[in-house]
């Protein structure tokens, strides 16, 4: 029983173990399929504790065990309790995950799990499959910020605790960088400052080197005008305040990075190809997008380079469109919407991540940037290939009718049956390497049907 599961990344063994003793190390680990979230991590790899969020209310608590913990060769933990909540998950018996780090030269590192338990190891292959391939992945990417001059810097980021606040702010403190979040409430630890998109406090980015600026309200929703006055309302506004901060703090960032949209380039420009010199087209989306870049003119003005980070549909089942539609095709109850010809431009999650990573290191990249894989599809395609990963039929269609009855006309046209066919040409331009370009196997790698890593 249990399972023996081992791999070589390409970096130092200090490097790897660094990496998995930094904050944000379990929530990069954690395979979005599986109904859990991190509630809290372990504050050491020697004897603290990580506590992860089930069902229920549940909880699995694991314990690290001093008498095993051997920098940088070996740490280990093990199965624990803490209250009547994670009681029900010890009915597995046991669980000991050993996490071994063996030097195979100067430059690269196999990493070995072994997990000690009743739980048959066919259960937790692919778990440990995503795990091995997310380090090598996260390794490489720091690999290749250091060859571009990037050192460990201070980066301010608004909606750290979004979908891709959550994914961006793990991946940056695991590679060595100091995040602060802005945060609306009152700061909980050092690592935490109160944020008032009404009134930013001028100090507020004082000793940050960079800001990420992820905070808006969800899109998502039926197109009413209260629902179009706070997309409109968290975006604009807040964007231009936090923009005028960076520009004015005496010891500040020098680059601001923003959020933005391929909601810009209209609700259907039919087979025209846009790449980032493509004009704004129609909808209100257009129009909020448009004037949402245009806010951060303030930071650009003070000297700060710009980079607003025009985002596609971003594919993890944690949520947004895949966390809705991955129930519906499990059940074999998917299918393309309206005609299927609607063009598609997503992204994996991962790679959206990159992207902002990118904009943060790379000093030649400013303006707007089309963050989308390179394969855009149509719906058609993507229907297809979500029911093949998943091994279910999809062949019942969404007429054009049934987004309607739950966005309203407005939100169907503008978002379940929106059509942009959009390229990432500034990210090709520069030799950005995708993780995932291919549509099948950034779901492959996101619901759990993975193969063996090469």
């Amino acid at each position: 029983m249990g399972i023996r599961f081992d791999s070589v990344v390409d970096a130092p063994r200090d490097e790897v173990f660094a990496w998995h003793a930094r904050p944000g190390a379990l929530q990069r680990l954690l395979p979005p399929w599986q109904p859990m979230h991190a509630i809290s991590e372990a504050s050491s790899l020697a004897d603290g504790r990580a506590v992860l969020g089930l069902p229920g209310g549940l909880r699995w608590v694991a314990e690290h065990r001093p008498d095993a913990y051997d920098p940088p060769t070996c740490f280990v933990d093990a199965l624990g309790a803490d209250g009547w909540r994670s009681l029900p998950p010890r009915v597995i018996g046991r669980w000991r995950h050993e996490h071994h780090f063996e030097a195979v030269d100067d430059g690269s590192t196999r990493v070995t799990d072994r997990v000690d338990t009743p739980v048959p190891g066919r259960f937790l292959r692919q778990t440990f499959r995503y795990r091995h391939r997310q380090l090598a992945d996260d390794l490489a990417v720091h690999r290749w910020a250091r060859g571009h001059g990037m050192r460990p810097v201070t980066v301010a980021v608004t909606g750290a605790s979004g979908l891709v606040g959550t994914a961006l702010t793990a991946f940056l403190s695991t590679g060595g960088h100091r995040v602060i979040r802005l945060v609306r409430r009152e700061p909980r630890h050092d690592g935490e400052r109160r944020w008032d998109p009404d009134a930013p406090a001028a100090d507020l980015l004082d000793g940050v080197d960079a800001v990420v600026h992820l905070a808006g309200a969800s899109i998502a929703g039926r197109f009413t005008d209260e629902h179009r006055a706070a997309v409109r309302g968290s975006r604009i506004g807040p964007t231009r305040r936090l923009a005028e901060c960076a520009a004015a703090a005496a010891h500040g960032p020098s680059t601001f990075v923003s959020a933005s949209a391929i909601g810009l380039y209209g609700y259907d420009r039919g087979d025209e190809v846009l790449d980032e010199t493509a004009s704004r087209g129609d909808g209100f989306l257009a129009g909020v997008v448009a004037d949402w870049e245009a806010a951060t003119a303030p930071a650009a003005e003070g000297g700060l380079r710009v980079v607003t980070v025009r985002t596609g549909i971003v594919q993890t089942p944690r949520g947004g469109v895949l966390h809705l539609q991955r129930p519906l095709f499990a059940a074999g109850l998917g299918g393309r919407l309206g005609s299927g010809r609607q063009w598609l431009s997503w992204i994996d999650l991962d790679d959206l991540v990159d992207v902002y990573h990118r904009a943060l290191v790379d000093s030649q990249l400013s303006g707007p940037v089309n963050a989308v894989a390179p394969g855009v599809v149509r719906n058609a395609e993507y229907t297809r290939a979500l029911a093949h990963v998943l091994r279910r039929p999809a062949v019942l269609p969404v007429p054009a009718l049934g987004p309607g009855a739950l966005l309203g006309r407005q939100g169907a046209r503008e978002l379940a049956l929106a059509s942009q066919r959009v390229v990432p040409r500034r990210l090709l331009d520069a030799g950005h390497r995708f993780r995932r370009p291919a549509l099948t196997d950034c779901l492959r790698h996101q619901l759990g049907r993975l193969g063996a890593i090469p």
